[in-house]
Parts: C-alpha cells; structure tokens; sequence
C-alpha cells in the first residue's frame, strides 16, 4: 500500500519507519523542513532505540521516503496517517488547534476514496470535527475518517508497533475496515474494531485507568511506610488475586510524569465539565500524583535533616530510560528542586553528553561514580539498565553517606541486600 504518515516525531517517525518494514511505500509528512532534511539523511528527530537503523533501512529500500510537500505526500496515497504528538503544556492542557490545522493543510491534496486514520492523542469528537471541516471545505469529496488511538511507549516502541497485543480501531464503514486490515496485516490480525468516538474514548479510558492504577498503589504505599507493612509485599498480594492479575499496574514506586497518561486525565476533566456531569474520581487521580511527586523531596528532607550544603548525587535525568527527551523529566524537576534547597547535584545519564544552558547548575558526570564520589545520598531517578552493572563496592566507597533514595525498587538486587547501605523506597518504613 502507498500510505502518507502526517507528523514526523517520535509517533511519526516509529509509524512511517514501521510501515516500511512491512512492505508498505510509505511517505512521511511534516511542514518543519529541517525535521525532514534530516530523516532524508537517516537522523530521526529524537533517540528510540533501533530507530534510527529502521528508518535508513526503509530509506536504502527505496520504501520509505520524506516530504515537506502536502501536495506531494498526499497523491496516490491509499491511507493518510495522522500522527502529530500533540503539544502539551506544564499543565497537562493539550493544543488540539494544533493538529487540526495541520491536518486541515492536506484538504485542498486529498482525493476521493482515501483514508484517513488518525492516532495523534486528541479529546472525543476531534475526528467528527475533522470530518465537519473537511466536508464543508469540499462537500463533493468522498472520504472517510478513522482512529486508532497510539500504543507506543518510549524506549520500546518498535515492539510494540510491530508486535501487538491488539490494535484499536474505530471505523465508519465496512470499507474502512478492509483498508485497515490490509494496513495492518504485516504486523497483526487481532483488531478490535469499534466506532470512532468508542476508539476516542477507549484511549482517555485506558490511561486513566492506569493512571488510577498508579495513584492508588501509591497512596496505599504511604500508610505502609507508617504502619510498617512493605508495598511489595501487599503487591504480590494484590496481583495474585484473579479478578486484578500479575499485569496490573500496581507497583509501587514514583508518580507517573505528565504527558501521555496526565493529557487524558485533563481532556476527561473537561469533558465532564462540558457536559456538566459530576465526576470525582478523574479529577482527583491528578492531585493524588502531584502529591506524590513530593516523595524523594520528602525522604530526603527528613533523612538528611535539610538539604543545604549537602551534596545529591542522581542518577539517570531523561523521560524515561530509553530516550534523551528531558521535558517533563521528573528527575529534571527534582534537580532544579534540590538546587533552590541550596544542595550540589551530581548527575549522570547515559543518553546525554551535555545539558541545555538553563539546566547548566546541575553538574553532569562522565560516569555514574563520579556523580556519587562525596555525596551525602544517591537517587535513583531514570532506571537506565547500565545502572544495575556499577559495582557495589565501588559506590559505597565514592559515597560520604550510604543513603540510596531508590523509589521502584530498581536497584534492589544489588543496593538494597547490601547492609551497609540506608536503602529508602516507596512504601517500606526506615529508620530516621
């Protein structure tokens, strides 16, 4: 199939490169000309581990191909894929203007009988708006709208896309169905077809249930460290019951960090206040997380009796392992954090060499044991698997103080069986 991937970012550029793998001619789209000159040299806008191998095969195939030209992208093209990260502020507010009128350049290009399947992460009814638009811009167009709400998760986004579980789409049509289903057949059969507004809300459905997931274990990891019982252990408690199961969300550990999951917190919250319906529970998930962001402040206050003039040492600063994308870093947040508390931060990542200019207080290591050598405590923030390879010994001995804030157990194996070391973790009680 000839298809058009609109939106070259990390959604995109996993999207287009994919599909090339799997026999599809696959153009990708995006009006910001420097992100396309440098995918036509093989350099994806951000790290994703195989990425950048998988899109300079597809280049050197002749499958894959990019483009700044709408006009261009768009003719012949069987399915337009919309895949826009949508921007999203610090409060967790999406521009959803932002992608519509992306979307709306093509409609001058499109052409009778093609789909469009949108997955950029937007509030229910965005696509009947779409449809609205598109229709009275030119209401002799035959088309059709589709959505597959996105399922990729950074550092591991390729297996996902290739290797579903299951693919959500929503649909109008039959006909929609069949284009899909030949779209999809190289990487999966098991679809789970369902209107467009049910795969809407499927996507603001599953992550706040997640997000509820990972608020609830949290809260019940905080009466734990009081009342002395250990999370983990009311874990394996939980996820051994048959009606939650062992996949459950339910580990204790740090908040989830805003973006994909906080995005559909927000679009649900302002749905119900759109409608004027009551709810309570979505709009709390958000505060109960924001609290919780406070827990390695908290520890470490309370261990280090005031943080000023001592000296933290934090391991791992991007998103998340896998990536270098440092916005809405919780591990950034609580560097800048421990600065305006008058700590020194020693850090290391292993996906970054340098850090932008209002990030320059944070004094970025060569190595993992240079950032702990004459510090009064280790976080643990970003769990870069390199991490559990760093010899016990050799960071007990760099460390003024063998004090580890290791909020998800990542390290337990090695640091936390070690007696010598304070070993401080989400919902287990220590000693002050």
């Amino acid at each position: 199939m000839k298809v058009c991937v609109l939106g070259l970012w990390h959604l995109g550029t996993v999207t287009a490169a994919c599909l090339a793998s799997g026999r599809h001619h696959v153009t990708g789209l995006d009006f910001d000309e420097t992100v396309v000159s440098n995918l036509k040299n093989g350099q994806p806008p951000l790290f994703e581990p195989g990425l950048e191998d998988l899109v300079k095969k597809g280049l050197e195939s002749g499958a894959l191909d990019f483009s700044s030209s709408a006009e261009e992208a768009v003719r012949g093209a069987q399915v337009i894929w919309v895949t826009y990260d949508t921007p999203v502020d610090d409060e967790d507010n999406a521009d959803v203007d932002y992608v519509v009128e992306r979307v709306s350049r093509l409609f001058p290009y499109l052409e009778a009988g093609q789909e469009v399947l949108i997955s950029s992460q937007l509030p229910v009814g965005t696509s009947k708006r779409l449809e609205t638009l598109l229709a009275q811009s030119r209401p002799a167009l035959s088309f059709s709208f589709s959505y597959s709400p996105e399922n990729l998760r950074l550092g591991k986004a390729i297996s996902v896309f290739t290797q579903p579980d299951r693919v959500v789409v929503g649909t109008r049509n039959v006909t929609s169905r069949k284009v899909i289903t030949e779209l999809l057949s190289p990487f999966t059969d098991h679809i789970e077809w369902m209107s467009v507004e049910s795969a809407e809300m499927t996507k603001h459905a599953l992550n706040a249930f997640l997000a509820t997931s990972v608020t609830f274990i949290n809260e019940i990891a905080a009466i734990c460290e009081q009342v002395g019982a250990d999370a983990s252990e009311v874990e394996r408690g939980l996820k051994s019951e048959s009606r939650i199961g062992p996949k459950a969300y339910l580990g204790p550990g740090g908040a989830f960090a805003g973006g994909t999951l906080a995005r559909d917190i927000a679009f649900l919250t302002k749905l119900g206040q759109a409608n004027d319906l009551p709810i309570h529970l979505v709009p709390a998930i958000r505060a109960s997380n924001d609290a919780h962001k406070n827990w390695p402040r908290r520890r470490l206050s309370q261990l280090l009796g005031g943080l000023k003039g001592k000296t933290i040492a934090v391991w791992g600063l991007t998103y998340k392992p896998g990536t270098d994308t440092l916005r809405r870093s919780s591990a950034i947040e609580l560097c800048q954090w421990l600065l305006e508390q008058g700590a020194t931060v020693q850090a290391h990542d292993p996906a970054l060499k340098n850090l932008p200019a209002q990030f320059s207080a944070i004094r970025l290591c060569a190595s993992p044991l240079e950032a702990v050598r004459d510090a009064d405590a280790l976080v643990v923030a970003t769990e870069w698997p390199e991490y559990r390879s760093v010899d016990v010994a050799n960071v007990l001995s760099a460390l003024r103080n063998p004090l580890v804030v290791d909020a998800n157990r990542f390290l337990f194996a090695s640091l936390g069986v070690t007696p010598a070391v304070k070993y401080v973790t989400v919902g287990k009680a220590v000693e002050l």
